[in-house]
């Protein structure tokens, strides 16, 4: 494309960006209508293409290309069809490859064409009851697999999605058949099963969550009923086709070729499980776009009908998608969209709702948090005193809030306060201090606390809280080391400082790894064991390492095989690990990169971390600090992202690998084709070729077929590291969740003799916790932020004995996490194909 058609391109964009709020659209479209028409003898197929581009990259202004191809379509019909052809096509593809969000987009995108006057309405009514059809075939036991209800409900969100742009005017175009699809819609909702999605909800106990809460479906069709209600009027949705009706009209509106949807899946088997298996799978594929997360109460939400906030809600999460890369252009596109009223509130609750949103949020938490920063930025009036709000409505129902989700909100929270000088007003929140230790809001605030130290240093943060100095106590310790083996009087002639200094000293003689192997054999082992010599070892290497994390990660690499020959067990990582906590006890996040590096160096197992996370000592802390949870969390997405960089390595030699055959193939027919060219010398038959071009033929012969053993060697041995590393995943599984039930059946209350179970949410005064000695059962219960309501705490008098409250959260905490990591799993599975 010539430099002067991107410049054309680009004056094009910018007069489409102007496009929204209360901007004059006709002036708009006018202006890049002029502009396309002047261009379009040199440059039709240019312009084809960026229209087709733009309405699936700017899907929320899909109503003003409608208007630009209306307009094009009164003097250039073939254009226009030559774009619902290829429209229709793409929606083809779409839904063979089960492309959701271009099936969506092309769905609206026919919606606007019809609008102005493009697209016969009829059209959009036979697409609408193809996809109606195949949803309710779906469902069907016998034709085909109720298990795939996830892609039949996608199929009538699509068309419920498009009729906020497609309704008013198939209303009063084709109204009988518009009655008809909405009959179909009703039936189709009359039949589909409820989906009940507390299990990927963000609190826990939301007052939606009753037997008769409307799931996602219900709620956008009763949108859509109200709408209906109302004569289809959306205030939301521009209408810009309007000042140009008396032209459009008399343009050819053009006949959709019929679609066809991709047959059922079929069911595999008549198995509960795997029907439960088939069900999942469904889910993962067709996930749920929005779980709207209620931050603001109505009286400060902007006040917009229902339906309304569904489509600013659809072009924001478009927004977000199309521009995942682009954060300021994002920024820029939301503070923008076509609507003639403030959205602020509404813009950060579905901002936070994708961010919290279980199991995985659509991108990276990062992106959002970028988003953020920009919005506050682009509309510093306005946008932050939302933040602000939103914050303190999250942080008061943080109890009731998923641990994953809690976790994702202390990350995004202390990120964004490092990049705006770690301002916060923290005198409203001085009251945690005197929480008891374990109360949610404490731990929250010691969590962002110690996150912002990682980001930035302990004075900086201390003096960010000098209005709340009740805080300090919540500051994790001055980060430093611990070193067992420093030099001091107290232990000047042990035998631990000295042989730590010997071994520093053939470290830094540039003793080879083999001779520091040996000297540890022959001079820590016979007199003081294995265990005194790896408390030497680790210790002495660690501190060696502790400057920076470039310093651990070189000593690791260099020293990591007298580690390794030191823990040949788990019980010996058991040792190691317990030496790392002990040498960084005042920084948790030293402490979590020196297991992980230690894990990728394969001197520590998935299981042995498991285990050492699940001891006692850690399992005191499950419910006070985030310190053993990130260690976990860490180990089993790096015993994943193993079998998924295998997976990886294994896709790229098999291609490389038919390359290699192919062109193996390849040399093998030029040989024998050159010695099959023959010519009479001297009466006799010979080869025609010259010798040296055969000689290089066969060598070129003999490299390809190096090169294809070499790639099925690799390929094979690729292979069994995979199986591997699934029996790994799977050995992990399985003692990840043994551990887990075996410390909640310590102290979980157990199930009443009806089947009832108890409720741990704090208040509740039939729950009977076993695990507790009789002084702590006669406690009174504490409330819900974790306030005691004793004024004088009572001692333990066993390891495992906690008040009632603590004891509740404790449980809760654990819960939570196990529930993280069972979505976790899930969904490491689908994307490794672990069994």
């Amino acid at each position: 494309m010539s430099a002067g058609w991107r410049t054309l391109l680009l004056r094009i964009g910018d007069r489409c960006a102007e496009y929204g709020g209360s901007a004059d659209h006709k002036e708009h479209i006018e202006t890049c209508y002029g502009v396309l028409s002047r261009e379009y003898e040199h440059s039709r197929d240019a312009i084809f293409e960026f229209l087709l581009q733009c309405t699936e990259q700017l899907p929320h202004k899909i109503p003003f290309f409608g208007v630009l191809i209306g307009l094009i379509n009164l003097e250039n019909e073939d254009f226009s069809k030559a774009i619902v052809d290829t429209t229709q096509a793409n929606l083809e593809d779409a839904l063979h490859n089960e492309n959701r969000d271009r099936i969506r987009i092309l769905l609206r995108f026919l919606s606007g064409l019809m609008c102005s006057k493009v697209v016969v309405p009829s059209s959009i009514i036979e697409t609408f009851e193809t996809l109606l059809s195949s949803a309710v075939t779906i469902l069907d036991d016998e034709t085909g697999n109720p298990s795939w209800q996830p892609r039949a409900d996608f199929y009538v969100y699509c068309i419920l999605a498009s009729l906020p742009w497609a309704g008013p005017e198939l209303f009063e175009q084709v109204p009988d058949e518009f009655e008809r699809v909405l009959f179909g819609i009703q039936s189709y909702i009359s039949i589909r099963r409820h989906f009940d999605d507390i299990a990927f909800s963000v609190f826990e106990t939301d007052e939606g969550h009753s037997p008769n809460k409307k799931d996602f479906m219900e709620d956008l069709w009763e949108r859509i009923q109200a709408l209906s209600r109302n004569g289809w009027k959306v205030k939301s949705v521009p209408k810009p086709h309007l000042p140009f009706e008396a032209q459009l009209v008399a343009g050819k509106s053009h006949r959709l070729s019929p679609i066809s949807c991709p047959p059922p899946t079929p069911s595999q088997s008549s198995s509960e499980m795997l029907k439960g298996q088939e069900k999942h799978e469904a889910d993962m594929k067709y996930p749920q776009r929005l779980r709207r997360l209620h931050i603001f109460p109505m009286n400060k939400a902007e006040n917009m009908q229902p339906v309304d906030r569904f489509v600013v809600e659809e072009c924001i999460l478009d927004v977000l998608l199309f521009f995942n890369g682009c954060r300021k252009e994002c920024a820029f596109y939301l503070v923008s969209l076509p609507v003639s009223y403030r959205y602020e509130y509404l813009m950060a609750e579905t901002i936070f709702s994708q961010l919290l949103l279980l199991p995985n949020p659509p991108f990276k938490p990062i992106y959002y948090t970028l988003v953020i920063i920009d919005l506050c930025k682009a509309l510093p009036g306005a946008f932050p005193s939302v933040v602000v709000g939103a914050v303190h409505a999250l942080f008061d129902r943080i109890s009731n809030m998923d641990m994953e989700c809690r976790t994702r909100l202390i990350l995004w929270f202390s990120h964004h306060l490092s990049n705006f000088q770690f301002i916060w007003p923290w005198q409203e929140w001085s009251y945690v201090k005197d929480l008891p230790k374990w109360a949610p809001q404490r731990v929250f605030v010691q969590e962002v606390l110690e996150r912002e130290v990682r980001l930035s240093y302990f004075e900086k943060i201390k003096q960010s809280i000098e209005d709340a100095a009740e805080l300090e106590e919540l500051l994790p310790p001055k980060a430093g080391p611990n070193f067992k083996f420093h030099s001091d009087e107290s232990n000047e002639s042990t035998d631990g400082l000295k042989l730590s200094k010997e071994l520093i000293g053939l470290i830094r003689g540039k003793k080879s790894t083999y001779d520091i192997i040996l000297w540890v054999e022959e001079q820590i082992i016979p007199k003081n064991g294995t265990e005194f010599a790896l408390d030497v070892v680790s210790q002495t290497l660690l501190d060696m390492g502790s400057k920076s994390f470039t310093h651990l990660v070189t000593i690791l690499e260099r020293y990591n095989k007298i580690i390794s020959k030191l823990c040949p067990n788990e019980e010996m990582q058991l040792l190691l690990m317990n030496g790392v906590s002990a040498y960084w006890k005042n920084s948790t996040q030293m402490t979590a990169i020196a297991i992980d590096r230690m894990m990728g160096y394969r001197l520590i197992s998935n299981l042995a971390i498991v285990k050492w996370v699940f001891s006692p000592a850690n399992v005191e802390q499950f419910h006070v600090s985030d310190r053993p949870w990130e260690i976990l969390r860490n180990a089993v997405s790096k015993t994943y992202n193993r079998i998924s960089d295998l997976r990886k390595e294994i896709q790229s030699l098999k291609k490389g690998l038919q390359v290699a055959k192919e062109a193996s193939a390849k040399n093998r027919k030029e040989l024998e084709e050159a010695k099959s060219v023959l010519e009479i010398v001297e009466g006799q038959p010979a080869p025609a070729e010259r010798p040296g071009r055969i000689r290089r033929l066969e060598s070129h012969v003999k490299n390809a077929e190096d090169e294809e053993r070499t790639l099925e060697e690799s390929l094979e041995a690729k292979g069994v590291l995979l199986a591997r590393a699934h029996e790994e995943s799977k050995d992990l599984l399985k003692l990840l969740f043994k551990s887990f039930v075996d410390v909640l059946t310590e102290r979980l209350p157990p199930v009443s003799v009806d089947g009832e179970i108890p409720n741990l949410r704090s208040g509740d005064q039939n729950v009977n916790f076993a695990a507790q000695n009789s002084e702590a059962a006669t406690m009174e219960i504490d409330n819900e932020n974790g306030a005691d309501n004793n004024s004088e705490p009572n001692e333990r008098n066993t390891k495992n004995a906690y008040n009632v409250g603590e004891l509740e959260q404790w449980c809760l905490c654990t819960l939570g996490y196990l529930k993280s990591f069972s979505r976790q799993y899930a969904n490491l599975v689908k994307h490794s194909n672990v069994g």
